[in-house]
């Protein structure tokens, strides 16, 4: 388990709490500002501010990079050079060559696969900027639709059901990446995806209520909490869809391409491209007439949440993806379903049956069969 292994885990838990934290604020925004469109256009399009922070970056690394090499050609073989340098570095390419002897003897009986699994990968060319610039383009009206239906749905439902309904996202990850060639099925796996399916029949089927007479009249509309439901499990499959392609993408660790460029131009192309979808989804009503924030208190809560909610988080998440495996991924961001129904209870009050309870342990249970599965089929596959 490399530092990137590592680190991706450590922003797992960081993008748990904070993806909580902000489902928490943005249903409260929902209450005196109900325009799922705007926030979510408003979260995306922030993300066009990683663009002067990547090329700066870029600027930066040239212009060392460009001192390295003025230093190197002034003093080739200076003090810095030594002999014994010169030594190592033909003694290495000798063991080279019989390095590369030995794998061509060898190759068909010994797997290119190290202790770690990764030392005897060759590295991937990273992509151009245009090419990032290009996929970005390709990838932003998929980010966008997952993103407007997970806020659609918070807008129609409780935080700890959309929760349960978008960490299904795992099951459609597993299936899309072994359909792309990102993963692989086995019978524990499937196994995982009835449990889990199941798990989400049952927190659709349970009944939740709080003690707030205005939260009952809301929770109480079965009809606007069914499309919730759909809202969610549209934005679960975009979800499993998006991380896949994310992933492949970006190479096993991420070293084909820099993530803030690519959300970087997807901020970019949503804010000048996907601004006008507000007119057919409030022809069809499923969103309604834009108005702006009445308040400039309101008006900072959204900016707010927008910057930490999806531009922060989102890089994060990104980052996670790259540097572990989409299914890990999506399996941490099933440990929001606990949290997002203790802060349910906490904040508003809100009571959960035995049967949507018992659900959401099913939802969790399936995705942990699906992660050790892996793990296990990765084991068998090394002895």
């Amino acid at each position: 388990m490399g530092w990137r292994y590592r680190a991706g885990l450590m922003l797992i838990a960081a993008v748990v709490i904070i993806w909580v934290t902000s489902a928490e604020v943005t249903q409260g925004i929902f209450v005196d500002y109900k325009q799922p469109f705007a926030v979510t256009y408003l979260g995306a399009s922030l993300m066009v501010i990683y663009l002067p922070i990547a090329f700066i970056k870029d600027c930066i690394y040239n212009f060392l990079n460009r001192r390295s090499r003025k230093g190197a050609i002034d003093d080739p073989c200076g003090l810095g050079c030594p002999l014994k340098y010169i030594e190592m570095e033909l003694q290495g390419s000798l063991n080279r060559k019989d390095s590369e002897a030995n794998l061509t003897e060898h190759e068909e009986t010994n797997p290119l696969v190290s202790e770690n699994g990764d030392a005897s990968r060759k590295p991937e060319k990273p992509v151009t900027t245009k090419e990032i610039a290009t996929y970005g383009f390709y990838v932003a009206p998929l980010w966008f639709v997952t993103e407007y239906l997970s806020n659609a749905a918070l807008a129609r439902t409780s935080v700890a059901s959309t929760t349960v309904l978008s960490s299904t996202s795992g099951l459609f990850t597993l299936f899309i990446g072994a359909f792309l060639g990102q993963d692989s099925l086995n019978v524990a796996k499937v196994v995982a995806v009835f449990v889990s399916m199941a798990g989400v029949a049952m927190t659709t089927l349970g009944t939740t209520w709080a003690t707030d007479e205005t939260e009952l009249s809301n929770s109480s509309n079965s009809e606007r909490t069914l499309v919730g439901d759909l809202f969610g499990i549209m934005s679960a499959m975009s979800y499993g869809l998006f991380t896949v392609l994310l992933k492949k993408f970006s190479g096993e660790e991420g070293e084909r391409v820099d993530v803030q460029k690519l959300f970087g131009y997807i901020g970019l192309f949503t804010l000048v491209a996907l601004w006008w979808l507000i007119w057919p989804l409030t022809a069809s009503g499923i969103e309604p007439k834009f108005t702006v924030p009445h308040s400039a208190k309101l008006d900072e809560v959204v900016i707010a949440n927008g910057f930490v909610g999806s531009v922060l988080s989102d890089y994060f998440w990104a980052l996670s993806v790259v540097w572990t495996t989409p299914l890990v991924a999506t399996l941490g961001m099933s440990l929001t379903i606990p949290i997002a129904m203790v802060a349910d209870m906490l904040i508003h009050g809100r009571h959960y049956s035995a049967v949507y309870i018992l659900g959401s342990v099913q939802v969790f249970v399936g995705f942990v069969i699906a992660n050790i599965s892996d793990r296990f089929s990765k084991k068998m596959g090394c002895l």
